[in-house]
């Protein structure tokens, strides 16, 4: 039986459409249908009320995601110009049924696992790309696709263009429905027999899907509808195929096909995310330009558009600070208008008007226009719901904290930046605005602990600054996504935080993770999760002799035990396990510097995170063993000497050893006895601290100069690496005090002499420091 046979109305359209949507509309109005039957999830059909809903603002869109674990998430987006959604506003307008007839999401899903298993096997696999406007896109990527064929031969730039021209811009009442039919069934004629030869499982999706949708369309006429007062909205690509209702989908095909267990929700969406630049496979290029092009047909005044458009772009043109006058607006417009008409078309089309922009506002350069083209042609809008409307609940719970903490302004597609000062603000009345920074912050960190991209931190600028965080935020289609696929962590930001810290306790294998845990346990303000973290490090560290751990571990706590008052956590628990963490990186610095030259850049670092934690909480730690270990390192000549130098420096530092004993080492280190490497090492691990106070050492720079002079050739390249590597890191002003202090030594000039330590190398002398690329060091 034939759709038209049995009086149904197929009206087909491409996706996000404005001359598709008012040709829908002119046709509603004409025919009153009691049914519109729209290709769409058929389990959201109750969605529609919510979608219709006065409030509602697109771009929004229908979100399906599983229920169980691992999350999978598919979407059908709407744009206020969707002949879709003016479908199923029309419908609730005048009084008519409004459904979705396409696969249910729990379908749709569940091939899509399919499609996964199958290419895991290497079988073929049927794709489910809800997204694709039309099935063959893979064919359109081909470099002479059906689609390229055609704008080709109608002597346009591309199919969109071709679409635009012919079918956007085409005002004949009726015209619009009878092209699009003949146009989808010749176009389908030459595009299956393209799948069956080469996507075999694409062709069987596509007949799966309006097998369905046949099924549906015959219910509808089952459940009393009159066939001539149904009107089926789909995709111009299935039009030619819903109007032949002969066969539809069986009970045992449809009980055989597979399915996974969904949920649904509706989210706001973005005309970014609806634009082809963010790869979704049924948007446009253009969405804003597409709402301008709606909004003019609605007003009655779609020759308005092409001025529009041009002042659009100028007034951003002029924004960014380039003069544009409005008589190169006017020219702008009569150009677009004869490149029109050069074409033979009615209208200038989206490329024919960005050509007169780039020529008359952009002075024939692309590069002064683009931004505002890009702008003006994709635009920043993010749609919304009415509260509590068809949300999860940790979506709602979101939503309430935005509002709750002041941030539904930064729900938007234009990233803004947020200085937050968590210290309390006494110029306020109540509790909550006085911590109203802090509340922010521990969100944001939640969300960021979650996977939820809403905000990201940057450095303050205020260095040491524990009070200070800076903050770039961004609404996008994804943050709504992420926060729909948080639902089956809990059922709030925090249970789900929770939840999440949990977990990742539970596979926490190294004093370094446990103690970063109790960090983000502290600045997600979650007391109960930092004590079990806290549980889980000393569990850790009981049995570990990893000292860069340790200390990175110890510094870990010493950080959120300095900030736990600003942030009002209670972090005296963490005292004694930052103690003992302390005691354990003393006790194990000796054996742990034992090590090679590669490995000594890591000790460095934690040397210099337990010299900072004895500095810091020097009143609760055993500070004297502390300096009794650094004193033995610098001691010993079997430990690394880079390591021992630089222990010597911070006993210098923090005055733990007399003048004379430092002499006494220097003279006993660089001595003509010591290898070339240890003395040279030690005096690289020396000079990493306190340079000043090197530099007011004559009598270093003496037993230096001396240490050099009596190398050997060979003992002095291999001296030379280690000097070289130390003297790298010296400031301009301090390599010209050295320079001052060696012409002292060598009694020359010391204006002279620091001219020709500090000038650019000659020819020779790089050639001679090049030649030490290819010196065998043995295997230090």
């Amino acid at each position: 039986m034939k759709a038209a046979e049995a009086g149904v109305h197929i009206f087909g359209v491409r996706h996000l459409s404005p001359g598709g949507a008012k040709h829908l509309l002119e046709y509603l109005d004409q025919l009153q249908p009691t049914a519109v039957l729209i290709e769409g999830p058929s389990d959201a059909s109750d969605e529609i009320r919510h979608l219709t809903h006065k409030v509602t603002k697109p771009p929004v869109a229908i979100l399906a995601f599983t229920d169980e674990l691992p999350v999978r998430t598919v979407l059908w987006p709407f744009a206020v110009y969707s002949p879709e959604y003016q479908g199923m506003k029309w419908a609730k307008e005048n009084g008519a049924e409004a459904l979705f007839i396409d696969f249910p999401s729990s379908v749709t899903l569940g091939l899509q696992d399919m499609k996964r298993q199958q290419r895991g096997s290497g079988q073929e696999a049927k794709p489910a790309a809800v997204e694709a406007e039309e099935p063959s896109a893979a064919v359109m990527q081909d470099e002479e696709s059906l689609y390229s064929r055609i704008a080709r031969l109608a002597g346009e730039y591309d199919y969109d263009m071709y679409w635009e021209r012919n079918y956007e811009h085409n005002a004949n009442a009726g015209a619009y429905r009878a092209a699009v039919l003949s146009f989808s069934a010749q176009m389908r004629e030459l595009a299956e027999e393209k799948e069956l030869r080469e996507q075999p499982s694409e062709y069987a999706y596509n007949a799966l899907r309006e097998s369905y949708m046949r099924r549906q369309i015959k219910k509808m006429i089952a459940a009393g509808h009159e066939p001539q007062k149904i009107v089926v909205i789909c995709g111009a690509y299935h039009a030619s195929a819903l109007a032949d209702l002969t066969e539809s989908m069986s009970d045992e095909e449809l009980a055989a096909l597979p399915s996974r267990s969904t949920k649904l929700t509706l989210m706001p969406y973005s005309y970014y995310k609806l634009s082809t630049m963010s790869g979704y496979g049924a948007g446009n290029g253009a969405p804003h330009y597409f709402q301008m092009m709606w909004e003019a047909m609605a007003a009655g005044r779609p020759e308005e558009l092409p001025h529009l458009y041009l002042s659009s772009v100028a007034r951003r043109v002029r924004g960014s600070g380039t003069h544009r006058s409005t008589a190169e607006v006017i020219e702008a417009v009569r150009l677009a208008e004869s490149l029109a008409s050069l074409h033979g078309g009615s209208a200038p089309t989206l490329r024919d008007l960005r050509d007169a922009a780039q020529t008359l506002l952009g002075h024939g350069e692309l590069s002064v226009v683009a931004e505002a083209l890009a702008r003006v042609d994709v635009g920043t809008a993010i749609g919304s719901l009415a509260e509590g409307v068809s949300q999860t609940p940790i979506q709602d719970d979101l939503n309430r904290l935005l509002k709750r903490y002041k941030l539904e302004k930064y729900k938007s597609t234009v990233a803004s930046e947020l200085s937050l000062d968590l210290r309390e603000n006494r110029r306020v009345s109540s509790v909550e605005a006085a911590y109203l920074d802090l509340h922010r912050s521990v969100l944001f960190h939640r969300l960021t602990l979650l996977g939820i991209s809403f905000a990201k931190n940057r450095p303050s600028g205020q260095e040491g600054a524990t009070w200070a965080e800076h903050w770039v935020i961004q609404w996008s289609p994804e943050v709504e996504i992420q926060v729909v696929e948080s639902t089956l962590l809990g059922e709030t930001v925090e249970v789900a935080g929770a939840y999440v810290l949990r977990e990742r306790l539970q596979e926490c294998r190294s004093i370094a993770e446990a103690s970063a845990l109790i960090r983000i346990a502290c600045q997600c303000g979650m007391t109960a999760q930092m004590e079990e973290a806290s549980r889980v490090l000393q569990n850790l560290a009981a049995l570990s002799r990893d000292v860069v751990g340790i200390a990175a571990a110890a510094s870990e706590l010493s950080t959120i035990i300095s900030f736990g008052d600003i942030r009002k956590v209670d972090t005296a628990p963490l005292v004694p396990l930052m103690e003992e963490l302390f005691r354990r990186g003393c006790l194990f610095l000796l054996d742990a510097s034992g090590c090679n030259d590669e490995a000594a850049g890591n000790m460095l670092t934690a040397i210099n995170e337990l010299n900072g934690i004895s500095l810091e909480h020097g009143e609760t730690l055993d500070e004297g063993l502390w300096l009794q270990e650094l004193q033995q390192l610098a001691e010993r000549d079997d430990r690394n000497p880079r390591l021992s130098g630089f222990a010597c420096a911070i006993l210098m530092e923090r005055a733990a050893i007399s003048a004379e004993e430092v002499a006494a080492e220097v003279s006993r280190r660089l001595s003509p006895g010591i290898p070339a490497d240890l003395g040279a090492g030690w005096f690289e691990g020396l000079s990493m601290r306190n340079r000043y106070g090197l530099l007011s050492r004559m009598s270093l720079w003496e037993q230096l100069n001396n240490y050099i002079n009596a190398l050997a050739d060979d003992e002095f390249k291999r001296a030379l690496v280690f000097l070289r590597r130390a003297f790298s890191t010296f400031s301009p002003r301090e390599k010209t005090m050295i320079s001052e202090l060696l012409g002292e030594l060598w009694g020359v000039n010391v204006e002279q002499a620091a001219e020709i330590l500090t000038g650019e190398l000659k020819e020779e002398e790089a050639k001679m420091l090049d030649e030490l690329n290819d010196f065998d060091f043995g295997d230090f």
